[in-house]
């Protein structure tokens, strides 16, 4: 085997040196990119985990809506069933009254009818009783 000078073995060393430094930079780009991802990586689980907490927030105020919802529709049903058994009572206690006042209107209905016929009547005995007084008063007053 041939020895080697030192010229050789220096290009040698210089060769690796130049590989050596090629690979640092190699794992320096992949340090930055690795850590530019962790950075993103990051950045987007605050976004997710920011957006997660709006919606709970959001849920838990809708939970509260439809909680105190379902209370004013209870308290509304409530006030409800008051009212109608309100107004069954009142309707009870009205009913008597109401029945006696259709009766006074019909009772109504029918004497103005018994006047109307009445006054037709009487209208009528004017009418002919009329002709018999004018045909006196001509023959008294001598009037053709």
């Amino acid at each position: 085997m041939a020895a080697t000078s030192n010229d050789e073995i220096m290009r040698a060393i210089g060769r690796v040196e130049g590989r050596l430094t090629g690979i640092e930079e190699s794992v320096s780009l992949l340090r930055g990119d690795v850590s530019d991802e962790k950075e993103n990586a990051h950045e987007s689980r605050t976004v997710i985990h920011r957006r997660l907490d709006e919606q709970a927030k959001q849920i838990h105020l809708l939970d509260m809506t439809v909680t105190v919802s379902s209370s004013v529709d209870g308290q509304i049903r409530d006030e409800i069933k008051n009212l109608a058994e309100t107004v069954e009572k009142n309707h009870e206690a009205v009913a008597p009254t109401l029945e006696e006042w259709k009766k006074m209107k019909t009772l109504g209905y029918g004497i103005s009818g018994l006047i109307a016929f009445a006054g037709l009547t009487i209208g009528g005995m004017i009418a002919y009783a009329s002709d018999g007084a004018v045909a006196a008063l001509r023959h008294w007053l001598k009037i053709n």
